[in-house]
């Protein structure tokens, strides 16, 4: 399932009153569901169904955002946060590095689909808001950038 097909699976549920949407292709899952509530924005999270709860509960607790303050760069799809290419490589960017637009910071792997996600701001990098493996959702903040 590529990224394409998440995109149009979400739209289907925001044009729908469902909460949540589970599909089944082959060997390849998706759960959607719709958090949020009347007053604010509906959010979105996408996960394999075979994850576990547990799994994203870091996620959600990862509250370093609010130590450091500059440019917020986000995750623009649902996956898994990776700071380098490789297990045995440097990572791409480490905090106090400098940044210029079109540095890749990290990937972020959805469908086994390793998505470069590049600085959209020339600065430092103030904080890492991810470790390796940690799964992201759409525009949740990945890096902040001073």
């Amino acid at each position: 399932m590529d990224l394409r097909k998440v995109k149009k699976l979400i739209e289907l549920l925001e044009a729908s009153q469902l909460s949540e949407l589970e599909i089944t292709e082959g060997e390849e899952s998706i759960r959607i569901s719709r958090n949020g509530g009347a007053a604010a924005p509906a959010q979105y999270t996408a996960a394999p169904v075979a994850a576990t709860p547990t799994a994203a509960a870091p996620a959600v607790e990862a509250g370093p955002t609010a130590t450091a303050t500059g440019h917020e760069v986000e995750s623009p799809t649902v996956g898994t946060f990776y700071s380098r290419s490789s297990p045995d490589s440097e990572p791409f960017v480490k905090v106090g590095d400098d940044v210029k637009v079109g540095t890749t910071l990290c990937v972020v792997e959805a469908m086994k689909t390793f998505n470069e996600i590049q600085s959209d701001k020339a600065g430092k990098v103030l904080q890492i808001l991810k470790s390796d493996g940690e799964p992201v959702e759409f525009s949740e903040a990945l890096f902040v950038i001073g």
